[in-house]
Parts: structure tokens; sequence; C-alpha cells
């Protein structure tokens, strides 16, 4: 009996596990409502979204994470009186490798999303369409209606007496791209703005991490916060701060020249800061202007400072994107045949924690790039690589950034890898140091926590090797690479904000 009854609950166990892991099917039915129609264009990418995890709508969650899961398709002639439907027998790009009909049983949230401007890098742009966010709880096969109902809207910027929109065209972009281009930052005064109308003042230039916006500016004057009271006291220092933009047609514009994206450095350095050192009575010399960031901010600090070194007097550069390629996170794209599987043969991580534990993987993380263009390929994904194959690359035959690496495959083109040597900031300076280096001295802050979450620590090693190494002049480059820490972690405005009173007052003299 009571071998009958063991028996007989092992077999319970394994229906119930049997169970647990059945996969169904779901079938998403897209309509276009009524209240959008005027709005609707019949070419576009429509988006569908599934995530179990927590946090945004699924449609904000576009980073790579196994718990969002994305499918995408072109449509070029979509009838807005006929639904599309989403189900296991059509032909999609995803984000992982199972589809719709091997989904797993649990609870999900699904949104869709019409891309209608693919000229815009981002598919949360202005002027697309998207559902409300619907809630699954897939224990069979399902199917869903889902009307596409609402319509993205632009960021919000409110202007205050200390806060500032700037929105000028760029007349270098826009004769790059044959139409109007417009440049935007956001400036935040010095509390001593208006009590002293004859002062002229330095200015800081913030870039933000990957694809941040001007309307971050609003976070240091949010009222009541203690940035904002610090900000506003008598011992902040007197400095006026710019917040650039990082929007651009391929993802962030790296507020540089590009053979694909256009003069975006032309664009900051000729008509962006001689509008708003003008506007805003700034000293406007070389010696007043100072650069920092971190992530994409502070590679773009760096290179900007780099590149022109006569024009910024200093640089705070924080856990820069990767400054030598021979370290392109966990690639080496002079030596590795993959960008997907290292030399072990094993998934290359891109992301880890600072324990040193993978989450993401390089090819993962291409994959869910790939997916959010609509040429199904990370080159014009609107993502990091889409941004690097703008900056790095030239123009292929079909009007688009040359990939570094096969979407699919992650086999490295070589004759693109020549391409992006150009562009590897540690080769670059080492090359140039002789006329460089003396442009430099004083003008390079660099942090680095040694646990990067990007493995962005090992290329940044690299480089500071190369600084050390010069004799011609010594370089003075301040280094600093903490143990334990990982991307950002050491970032405080407030301190770069005294740093750079500290380096205007010795200009001073003072």
């Amino acid at each position: 009996m009571k071998k009958g009854i063991a028996v007989f609950a092992l077999m319970l166990v394994v229906i119930i596990s049997a169970q647990a892991q059945n996969n169904w099917s779901l079938k998403v039915n897209v309509s276009v409502s009524e209240n959008v129609k005027n709005e609707f264009k019949q070419e576009g990418r429509l988006f569908l979204f599934v995530s179990n995890g927590g946090g945004r709508e699924p449609r904000m969650n576009t980073w790579p994470n196994l718990s969002n899961k994305i499918f995408a398709l072109n449509l070029n002639d979509w009838d807005p009186s006929k639904p599309f439907t989403f189900d296991g027998a059509v032909d999609l790009t995803k984000s992982v490798d199972a589809g719709l009909d091997a989904l797993a049983e649990g609870k999900y949230k699904v949104q869709v999303l019409w891309d209608q401007d693919l000229w815009q890098s981002g598919i949360n742009e202005a002027g697309n369409l998207y559902s409300k966010t619907v809630s699954l709880d897939l224990n069979k096969n399902t199917t869903l209606d889902i009307p596409l109902e609402e319509i993205t809207q632009a960021p919000e910027f409110t202007e205050t007496d200390f806060l500032k929109l700037v929105d000028i065209k760029s007349d270098a972009v826009s004769k790059f791209w044959g139409k109007e281009i417009r440049v935007k930052a956001a400036v935040v005064l010095p509390s001593g703005y208006y009590k002293n109308p004859d002062a002229k003042y330095p200015v800081r230039y913030n870039i933000a991490g990957y694809g941040g916006r001007f309307t971050r500016a609003a976070r240091m004057v949010h009222k009541g916060s203690e940035l904002e009271k610090w900000w506003m006291s008598e011992d902040a220092p007197q400095i006026i701060n710019v917040f650039l933009d990082g929007y651009g047609p391929f993802g962030d514009c790296y507020q540089m020249d590009s053979e694909n994206s256009g003069p975006y450095g032309v664009a900051l350095t000729e008509e962006l800061i001689p509008y708003i050192e003008k506007e805003f009575r700034a000293v406007g010399t070389p010696e007043s202007r100072y650069l920092d960031g971190c992530s994409t901010g502070g590679y773009v600090s760096l290179s900007l400072q780099i590149y022109y070194p006569d024009f910024f007097n200093g640089c705070f550069s924080y856990s820069a994107d990767e400054v030598d390629f021979e370290y392109c996170q966990l690639m080496d794209i002079y030596k590795d045949e993959n960008a997907y599987y290292n030399e072990y043969g094993y998934l290359r991580p891109i992301m880890r924690d600072v324990n040193g534990e993978p989450i993401v993987s390089q090819k993962d993380f291409i994959y869910f790039e790939n997916v959010l263009s609509p040429n199904d390929s990370y080159v014009n994904s609107g993502g990091q690589f889409s941004a690097f194959s703008a900056l790095f690359t030239t123009r292929g035959a079909d009007g688009l950034p040359k990939a570094l690496f096969d979407p699919v495959s992650g086999d490295f083109n070589k004759e693109v890898v020549k391409e992006w040597e150009k562009h590897d900031l540690k080769r670059y300076v080492e090359n140039n140091w002789e006329t460089l280096g003396p442009k430099l001295q004083g003008k390079l802050w660099i942090w680095m926590g040694d646990m990067d979450n990007f493995y962005l620590n090992p290329p940044m090693r690299s480089f500071y090797r190369m600084l050390k190494a010069q004799t011609n002049p010594e370089s003075d480059a301040v280094v600093t690479f903490v143990p334990m820490m990982g991307h950002c972690q050491g970032y405080d405005p407030v301190e770069v904000l005294n740093m750079i009173a500290e380096k205007w007052a010795k200009v001073q003299g003072k």
C-alpha cells in the first residue's frame, strides 16, 4: 500500500512538473482605434512586447532582459480597417530564440506599438501609436484583441527663472540631411545670475549617459531637492550648467562629426555653444569651458577634450565607454573572429554585477537591438551599437552605417574593423601625442570603477598605461581606479562642479 502511494505521488509530481513546463500559443489581434486613425500612417514597424518583469510599461523596457520579449515586423501598406494578427505562423524578428508559440505558462504584461516614423531613432519618439498595457495569465492557448489608441508625446519641459531651453536650427546638420534639423540643450543658471547683471560666467557642458535628453536638467533645480537647495545656496559655485541633448538619427549623436549622422561636432562647437555663451553671459573663452559626464557622457566628454583640445579647458570623465578597441568591452576587434563567442567557445558577456556574475551576453544585447531596427540590424536600431556604428564607420551601399560584425552570426567584418581603428581613442592619442600632449596638460580627470558593470575598466587601464608611457611631455592626467566599484557609482555632480570651480579659480589667478 505504501509503495503504491509513493508511486502515485511520484507520477503526480511528474504530471504537475510537465504541466508547469507547458508552452501555450498566444495570438494578438492589433487594430487601430478610431481616435488615432487621423494620425495613422500605413508604413511602419509593428512591435509586440511581452513581459513578465516589473517596472515600467513593456514598450519602455527595451533593455536586454530575459523577462522582456520583443517581436516585430515591417508593414508597408497596412489597411487600418483590418486588424493585424501576431501568432506563431508570422515571420517575426525576435529578441529571443523562442516564438509566440513557445511562451511558458505564467503571468505577463502585453503591449503593442506602431513605429510610423522610421527616420527617428527611438520607437517611443513623438508621433507613434501604442496600446494600453494588457495583463495576461497564460495557462491555455489565448487570443487577445488590442487596439492602438495612444500617441507618443514629445518630452515635457517647463522653463523657470533658472532653467532655460535652447532650441536652434543647425545649419550644418540641416544641410547634411537636406531638411531642417534642430539641436537642443537646457541651461541651469547660477544663483547669483540676476543679482549680478554685469557678471560673466564659466560653463560646464554636461553629457548624459546613453541617449540622455536635455530634459534631465530639471532634476538639478527640482524645487525642494537637496541638489536644488545646494545650488541656490552661497556654497555653490557660480557656473552656468548646460545639459546637452543626446538625440541623434541613429541613437545618441555623441556630439561629434559622423559620416552617417552628420556634423554634430560642428553643430556643437560652431553653432550651439557660441549661441549659448552669447545668450547667457558666459565668459566665452576656451579657458572657461569644461566638460563632464558618465558612461556615454564619460566617453564624449573625454573625446571632445581630445579632439578639440584648444576649445575646452578640462574634462571630468566617469566610466567612459571603451577607449581602446583591443578591449571593446570583452571583444578584441582586431584579433577576435566572432563578437558573440570568445576563443573558448563560450557566450561572451557584456554586463555583470560588481561581484563578477554575468547578467547579459553580447549576443542577447545585439539581438535586442536587431529587433528594434526596421532593417533587422543593430546598425540603425537607435541603441548603443547603432550609435557606435554611425560614429565609427562610413555609410554602406544600403545607405546605413556599416556593420562591424554580422547581426545574426556575430562574425567580424575585417574591412569595417579598419574603419573603427581610425576612431580608437587610445591609438589616436598615442599616435598624435607630440602635438596633442602639450594641449592636454592639466585637462584630463578620469574616474573608473574596477568592477565596471560593462567591462569598461580594462580599456581604461590600457589607456592609462599608454598615458603613463608618454615622455614628451609626461602626461599629468589624473586617473583614478576604485576597487569593487561599478558603473558610474563614483559620479557626483556636486564634486564635479566644485572641481570646475577650483580649476576656474586657478585660471583667474585666485
